[in-house]
């Protein structure tokens, strides 16, 4: 089973003890929790109950979601106490910082993750084969291809002398994306600028630093806060003719130039298929 794949699989889904759980209320109730505000994320909402819909679960008709949308990461250990005090069934999440929130609120609710970042690294499960206790998920790897997109940005771009990466420094995954893409400018003899924002103003003021500086070409990471304010990212992108490499297809989408990644609304997608198929299992 490799990284792409579920952790655990629908196999460990089924052994969860949701039975009781779903017995506590006619319509079982499914907590999502993610940082950022709701209208950026409808495309991942919209995605996680296709997956519920696609083994048979229709929101507002057999089941519930309770959703929490967080604007900054210090506001999920709350809100994912507030999951856990309201006994929902299953927790889901995505992000890794999230995911953990969730992880350290509860050890009998099961918990279904997305995330762009290695979740054995950073503790959220024991082993891809084998996660432990009450958690199961995707790892679509987003975050952990900056080198595979800066080597993209050079081919498009051989004449490029200045390249900057840009960061969310709230992150937990930011300094090892960082250490990750230096290694690979190192490899490849180029120089990358490490510009960091984590607010709306903030990331206009990276590109005016951007500019500034005479950057050639940016490598945006596919990190919550900017997958948030895409929409924003690419506009400041294209109105200062700046090439730049984005983490997935959505970008694309909307407006951008380039990208390379898995695709993160299949991710969620598969997110609702393992939180219902492990009712059903049950």
């Amino acid at each position: 089973m490799n990284r792409r794949e579920f952790i655990a699989g629908l196999g460990s889904a089924a052994a969860w003890p949701l039975t009781s759980l779903a017995q506590q209320s006619a319509v079982p109730v499914i907590g999502y929790l993610v940082t950022g505000s709701p209208l950026p994320r409808e495309e991942h909402v919209a995605a996680f109950r296709q997956g519920l819909s696609e083994t048979g679960f229709v929101e507002g008709r057999n089941v519930t979601v309770d959703y929490r949308f967080p604007n900054t990461y210090d506001r999920l250990p709350e809100l994912a106490t507030e999951l856990v005090r309201r006994r929902v069934a299953v927790i889901a999440t995505s992000g890794l910082q999230a995911a953990l929130a969730a992880k350290a609120a509860t050890t009998t609710i099961p918990i279904v993750f997305r995330t762009g970042g290695d979740p054995v690294q950073y503790g959220l499960v024991a082993s891809f084969n084998r996660p432990g206790g009450n958690i199961t998920g995707i790892n679509d790897i987003g975050e952990d291809l900056g080198a595979k997109r800066l080597g993209l940005l050079r081919d498009l771009m051989p004449a490029a002398l200045r390249f900057a990466m840009l960061v969310d420094p709230k992150t937990f995954t930011t300094e090892a994306a960082i250490t990750d893409v230096r290694a690979a400018a190192a490899a490849i003899g180029v120089p990358i600028e490490v510009v960091t924002a984590s607010t709306n103003n903030e990331i206009d003021a990276a590109f005016v630093s951007l500019v500034q500086k005479r950057i050639d070409a940016l490598l945006v990471l596919p990190q919550s806060l900017f997958v948030n304010r895409r929409l924003q990212l690419i506009t400041l992108a294209t109105y200062h003719r700046l090439p730049a490499i984005y983490g997935g297809r959505t970008w694309v989408e909307i407006g951008g130039l380039m990208s390379y990644g898995t695709d993160s609304l299949d991710a969620v997608r598969q997110v609702g298929i393992t939180v219902s198929s492990s009712w059903r299992a049950a």
